[in-house]
């Protein structure tokens, strides 16, 4: 599948309206004092042109690549899919392992660096609503044209919301209001935070069904095949199917009735087709942030926990192409691993926000959750296409039934998602953390990240 990085050299001419996105200590909330680019913010906001909604989709889709290291970094080592040992950075196995006495810092990179990146891009998000809505309104945008911009901004935003609360769990986010970009509304909890995320990508789908044939604006190459209003909302349609199984219960039947359906889910395609972020050389663009040399030294290592390559069944070829066996194993704070990470295995590979392969384990899982007459035996059949991807024979359930079909479907998940930001849900959501292997004695699998410490939460 050959992606190409279009659009994203235009990020420098973002620099002046990422002033307004709250590179501030206090990430959601904006202080009211004087800001010398607010002008040039209330001018988007009152006179916007075509360009300027342009610039600000073409940023929208770059941000969502920010913080993806330590992002991927928290999901995989809580997770305990693999380890980064940076010698530099203590907190990685201490912290985040729940070392000894360690606790979650509200005030650390690991969760403010994140949520800040998420809410950046949701409050751009808005600002492209507002800019756009006034251009309709004076009449330089049809309707068709707004609908597809509310389309992408809002499944944008939901994205968004999603990566911020599979961190904080039962802490929730908060919802940033769409007509007030400087202030926040209230702490939602975890189920009013994925009925925000619903909603959202459920209005969305509106937006795109009202759309017209093209978007005003261009999406990079990573949405290669989804980049139409009717094909991005297949788009959305994933995602929705996504956030109704990580939601605390799930309506399986509308899972199997109506998001996957409309997505563009297809035993028959390449399981690597979906959405991705790119990445490039370019000057203003960003490198893959998670490749890393498997065989790099101790002073930054990024390793696959041993338990991944012993726990995997002989002759899957995902082993050899996502982990590397080191010529010396890598060790750090009494850690250890002998394989090095190899799933990005360039600067420039491109990373899946959702691809083919998760929506046939989507399914496969709310096949077996459902359990009418038949499901198991439809849920076997897409795990059977996973499998054989990665050169396994059939699965065949034998007298666990219902149960051993879904210890199935983690077990691919696990192999097939590797190092893609879903394990640590996985095992969460099943009420399996305690299943994680723990290789130091005081270790701690953490439920969930503290919301930070700057959003004044009591106030």
């Amino acid at each position: 599948m050959k992606l190409s990085n279009q659009g994203f050299t235009k990020i420098a001419l973002l620099t002046a309206v990422m002033m307004f996105w709250g590179f501030s200590c206090d990430i959601v909330k904006i202080d009211d004092r004087a800001d010398p680019n607010n002008s040039e913010l209330q001018s988007i906001l009152d006179n916007p042109t075509r360009a300027d909604i342009s610039t600000l989709a073409v940023g929208t889709e770059a941000g969502l690549r920010t913080e993806l290291r330590i992002y991927h970094i928290n999901m995989g080592m809580i997770g305990r899919e693999m380890y980064r040992f940076l010698s530099a950075e203590p907190r990685n196995t201490g912290d985040l392992l729940g070392k000894g006495n360690a606790q979650l810092d509200a005030g650390s990179y690991y969760i403010t660096r994140t949520w800040a990146s998420f809410y950046r891009v949701i409050r751009n998000a808005n600002i492209t609503i507002q800019a756009s809505t006034t251009l309709n309104d004076n009449g330089v945008y049809s309707d068709q044209e707004l609908n597809s911009v509310l389309g992408f901004a809002k499944t944008m935003k939901a994205y968004q919301y999603l990566m911020a609360i599979t961190q904080t769990n039962e802490n929730g986010i908060r919802e940033q209001l769409e007509t007030d970009i400087f202030n926040a509304g209230e702490l939602l909890n975890t189920a009013e935070s994925y009925q925000l995320i619903a909603d959202l990508l459920d209005e969305a789908a509106t937006n795109l069904t009202n759309a017209g044939t093209i978007f005003p604006f261009n999406l990079s190459s990573g949405f290669n095949g989804l980049n139409t209003p009717a094909t991005f909302r297949e788009f959305n349609r994933a995602l929705r199917a996504r956030v109704e199984v990580y939601r605390p219960q799930p309506d399986w039947n509308a899972v199997l009735t109506s998001y996957l359906p409309e997505s563009f889910i297809d035993e028959t395609t390449d399981l690597r087709f979906g959405s991705y972020h790119l990445f490039s050389t370019a000057t203003n663009d960003l490198l893959n942030q998670v490749f890393a040399d498997p065989q790099a030294g101790s002073g930054d290592s990024w390793v696959a926990h041993n338990s991944w390559v012993a726990d995997s069944e002989t002759g899957d070829l995902r082993v050899d192409e996502k982990v590397q066996l080191r010529d010396e194993p890598a060790a750090l704070d009494d850690l250890t691993s002998d394989y090095g990470l190899f799933v990005y295995q360039t600067q420039t590979a491109p990373m899946p926000i959702i691809r083919n392969a998760e929506l046939l384990l989507i399914r496969a899982e709310a096949l077996a959750q459902r359990n009418n007459a038949g499901d198991l035996d439809a849920a076997e059949n897409d795990l059977n296409v996973i499998r054989n991807a990665a050169g396994l024979g059939n699965f065949s359930r034998g007298a666990g039934g219902q149960a051993e079909v879904i210890d199935e479907m983690l077990n691919q998940r696990r192999y097939e998602l590797f190092f893609e930001g879903h394990r640590w849900v996985d095992m969460r959501r099943y009420d399996r953390l305690g299943e994680l292997p723990i290789d130091r004695p005081d270790d701690n699998v953490w439920v969930s990240f503290p919301i930070p410490e700057n959003e004044n939460i009591s106030q």
